[in-house]
């Protein structure tokens, strides 16, 4: 692994304007459980209870949704070293932007300046009729104060997660920036996703189609291995670690 931490390292400090594209495999060493492994989210759940008309025309389903939210917010998780390693490499002026398909908010916690989140966030609330949003916290304070279906103090309509449901469409606004980001970048930095859900997947064949380097870093195959120039088997903040360290030694020459 350590030559291809090496490729990585030259073709990050060869970059002036790089965007990361992250996954889920980033943040499972903040705790946070991917979707797609061994032990990952989808093993344990049916995607169909998670449907957006599921949760639009079932109120015992938004009650045990919302009850769930107020019993585990405060058990937050942190930015780990792979979260750190793209801030640093932002301060370093090699990236620009982050997308990602995370729902974590982790980056923005890191420091990451801008940041694109493709399926929307959990740090947030937001009214599924008028669009306003409110903070979680804010929200999960009223459940815990008994309201167990809340809604929109502004118009009455169904409060739900910021994020994106099955069958709720993805911010179209959103996934233009980050499609106009993958043009313009001269590098691309995949992190700890399979790269099997589209559209969200196309950034980086979009990256590659307009010239830049791709890089993948993933503890196991993804299905565009084969595009990629670098490709790193190992944990994300663990190789993330050593290629900033060997940035810092490129750049200090």
């Amino acid at each position: 692994m350590a030559l291809e931490i090496d490729q990585l390292a030259e073709a990050l400090a060869a970059s002036h304007a790089a965007i990361a594209f992250t996954g889920a495999g980033i943040s499972t060493e903040s705790g946070i459980p991917d979707f797609r492994g061994p032990n990952g989210v989808w093993k344990k759940v049916d995607p169909a209870e998670f449907t957006i008309d599921n949760y639009i025309n079932n109120a015992d389903h938004r009650a045990r949704v919302w009850s769930q939210r107020a019993a585990s917010h405060e058990a937050s998780h942190e930015p780990n070293d792979g979260h750190h390693a793209i801030v640093e490499l932002e301060h370093l002026g090699i990236i620009s932007s982050v997308v990602t398909q995370n729902i974590d908010g982790l980056h923005a916690a890191a420091g990451s300046s801008i940041v694109l989140e493709l399926h929307g966030t959990m740090r947030e609330v937001a009214c599924l009729s008028c669009g306003d949003r409110l903070p979680m916290g804010d929200v999960v304070a009223r459940v815990r104060a008994g309201d167990t279906d809340p809604h929109c103090a502004r118009c009455g309509g169904l409060l739900k997660s910021a994020t994106v449901s099955f069958g709720q469409a993805l911010p179209a606004d959103v996934i233009e920036d980050a499609f106009r980001r993958a043009r313009e970048c001269d590098l691309c930095l995949v992190v700890g996703s399979s790269l099997v859900v589209y559209p969200a997947a196309g950034v980086p064949i979009e990256a590659k189609r307009a010239g830049a380097t791709v890089a993948i870093v993933n503890a196991e195959e993804t299905d565009l291995d084969d595009l990629a120039d670098v490709v790193v088997r190992g944990q994300a903040g663990e190789v993330l670690r050593e290629a900033v360290q060997k940035v810092r030694a490129i750049q200090a020459v």
